[in-house]
């Protein structure tokens, strides 16, 4: 038997943006559509929200019920006809199997559930199967998510600084806050790893309450000794999401003493293309708080040229992705000519992100990209070391 948990994708927006009686009547259709594909002999339930659990029984093998999950996924991609108009969902899918990955209901459908997780991590719209790394990666989640809300609340988490870089001059022109944790039991943890787990579990938003708010307390302490310099401030998308995020950058600003000439928020270009109309009004807003908006991660998603020239952006960051070819590989130049063109064309400072070698210095001085920032000048380090680096001292 194979156990299927579904879950729609962009469900929320549909109640958002239709209310909640078309959010059931859409609900009402992914069922018959669902029912249509099952056989007489399979269960199909709604567990609550726009959650489904499916039973297929009598399966020969797992590839029969991955070909039932593909059918299921493909039937729920074509738009639902709602408020006369067609709207669009779709659906993740998790799969687990019995005897195979457990022989209890509430095992198989908590591993079916973890499956359809990751499925979402994997971009949506697709299925994925239980495994026992799975179950592994959940327990360590589980371990790291404990171990994370105990660094914030004895303080061990840290901000370190990359320096970003004028390619003419060589001075330091500006810094991103990166955020950093060295655990007593788990060693240094990648952010890599602890984001997303935060995201997953909510934590992300008072975590980027501190990074906000521990940014804007450097940004002062650098102004009054007489060092001023501007840093950028990664935020999330649940972050980005919360309607206050201006007020809450505004009110961080007026505690802290920092001033918001000094401060760059950086969004992802995936963020910032989701919702337009609601990313330009968060940006307005900040940009009228005196902060600047960097894009960062450009090229690497979806985004509307369209979009892009109405969104107050006055920065763009070549991701790391296309300076690892440069100057070797002639799709990643000739990608990284093209930003660094379309930026000129729109007014906007360039930041390029991973420059660890001469070769790739040179190349950004040739087609005049104005910063970089990456191992070839520093990594990111400590308060006290980039302190050193503003006053002219050498930290070895």
């Amino acid at each position: 038997m194979a156990v299927l948990f579904l879950d729609l994708d962009y469900f929320r927006s549909v109640n958002d943006s239709f209310g909640h009686t078309t959010g059931d009547a859409l609900l009402v259709q992914v069922g018959t559509r669902i029912r249509s594909i099952l056989r007489e002999n399979d269960t199909l339930a709604r567990l609550g929200g726009d959650e489904f659990a499916i039973l297929l029984a009598d399966m020969k093998n797992v590839d029969e019920a991955v070909r039932v999950a593909s059918k299921l996924l493909l039937s729920l991609q074509a738009s639902y006809r709602l408020q006369d108009q067609d709207v669009y969902s779709g659906g993740s899918l998790g799969l687990a199997f019995y005897p195979d990955d457990a022989q209890d209901s509430d095992t198989l459908l908590r591993y079916a559930d973890m499956a359809m997780y990751q499925a979402k991590t994997a971009g949506r719209g697709g299925y994925a199967c239980y495994s026992q790394e799975m179950d592994l990666r959940g327990h360590e989640n589980m371990r790291l998510h404990t171990r994370l809300k105990e660094a914030m609340a004895q303080g061990i988490l840290q901000l370190h600084y990359q320096p970003q870089v004028d390619v003419e001059s060589g001075a330091i022109v500006g810094a991103e806050a990166l955020l950093r944790w060295q655990d007593p039991e788990l060693g240094h943890v990648s952010p890599a790893r602890f984001i997303p787990v935060a995201e997953a579990t909510g934590l992300i938003l008072p975590l980027s309450d501190w990074v906000l708010e521990t940014a804007c307390q450097q940004i002062a302490a650098w102004t009054r000794a007489g060092t001023p310099l501007r840093v950028a401030v990664n935020v999330s998308a649940q972050q980005f999401r919360q309607r206050n995020l201006p007020e809450q950058v505004r009110a961080a600003l007026a505690r802290t003493g920092a001033q918001a000439q000094w401060l760059d928020i950086e969004i992802t270009e995936s963020v910032a293309m989701t919702q337009p109309a609601q990313a330009r009004e968060q940006l307005n807003a900040l940009v009228g708080l005196g902060c600047r908006i960097a894009l960062d991660d450009f090229g690497t998603g979806y985004s509307s040229l369209a979009y892009l020239k109405a969104l107050p952006v006055s920065k763009l960051k070549i991701d790391k992705s296309f300076m690892d070819g440069i100057p070797h590989d002639a799709n990643d130049v000739a990608i990284s000519r093209a930003i660094i063109a379309l930026a000129k064309s729109l007014g906007l400072t360039l930041v390029a992100e991973g420059v660890e070698t001469d070769a790739q210095l040179a190349f950004l001085r040739q087609y005049g990209c104005e910063v970089y920032q990456g191992w070839l000048f520093a990594k990111a380090m400590t308060v006290q070391e980039l302190t050193s680096r503003l006053h002219g001292v050498q930290v070895p």
